[in-house]
């Protein structure tokens, strides 16, 4: 299984080589642009699927204001279009992240229809980078499909290790890899070389969770589900990690 499954790679592979050619000639930046209003359609129809395990999830950000109350600072790495700004407590100061300054069009309307949050500002700055964010300065960090897209996972978590006051906490729903006898793992990497592209930059293949494990977060609440989704990304993770 595994020869076909690197045989079938290696076709997509092949079949990727004018869009690898687009992108080292610098076009794929054209689709950089289009991108932010393709995940503004996408993302509607993902928050319908998991409106229940958002809500579920974001449910305990009260838990980690700061002792002496005051407004929830929450950080959103990539934060795309705001869609998880339904789904955070009234009152709640935001900053957002996100390398893609496209977005920001989209980011504005999610911010004027959720005028129960306070928005702080809108950074431009990749989840491994974010040095104008200062040290333990927010209450939670929040990371709803973009470990898939960062280009060093564990550099992305050190630094929202490092944002984060201590006794804060790291809130995260993410695709993941799936089992190894799986039909889903065999197309995971078979499609990856093709997704690659279409996600600007989503891999299928991580395992998220041993990263996390990795962080050297005092503690994780962490579950695997079965996300309502096309079969590719329907293995999550889902949870939060403790600083």
């Amino acid at each position: 299984m595994s020869v076909l499954m690197n045989f079938l790679t290696f076709l997509v592979k092949v079949l990727t080589l004018p869009v690898q050619l687009i992108e080292a000639v610098g076009l794929y930046g054209i689709y950089k642009r289009f991108f932010p209003f393709l995940m503004y359609r996408v993302s509607a129809t993902y928050n319908k699927k998991m409106h229940d395990k958002k809500r579920d999830l974001f449910s305990s950000l009260p838990e980690f204001n700061k002792p002496g109350g005051g407004p929830l600072n929450i950080l959103e790495i990539g934060c795309g279009t705001g869609t998880n700004f339904p789904f955070y407590p009234s009152g709640c100061k935001i900053t957002c992240t996100d390398p893609n300054p496209h977005f920001q069009k989209f980011l504005q309307k999610s911010i004027a229809d959720n005028d129960h949050l306070t928005f702080e500002r809108f950074v431009v700055a990749s989840g491994e980078d974010m040095g104008s964010i200062e040290d333990e300065s927010v209450d939670a960090v929040v990371s709803t499909l973009v470990l898939c897209t960062v280009k060093n996972v564990s550099q992305t978590l050190r630094e929202a290790h490092r944002i984060l006051r201590p006794g804060g906490a790291f809130y995260f729903m993410e695709h993941v890899l799936a089992d190894p006898s799986s039909w889903t793992y065999f197309f995971q990497h078979v499609l990856q070389p093709a997704w690659y592209y279409f996600g600007d930059g989503c891999v299928l293949t991580r395992a998220t969770w041993e990263d996390l494990e990795a962080a050297g977060f005092s503690e994780i609440k962490l579950r695997h589900i079965e996300a309502p989704l096309t079969f590719m990304i329907k293995p999550h993770i889902i949870g939060y990690a403790i600083k």
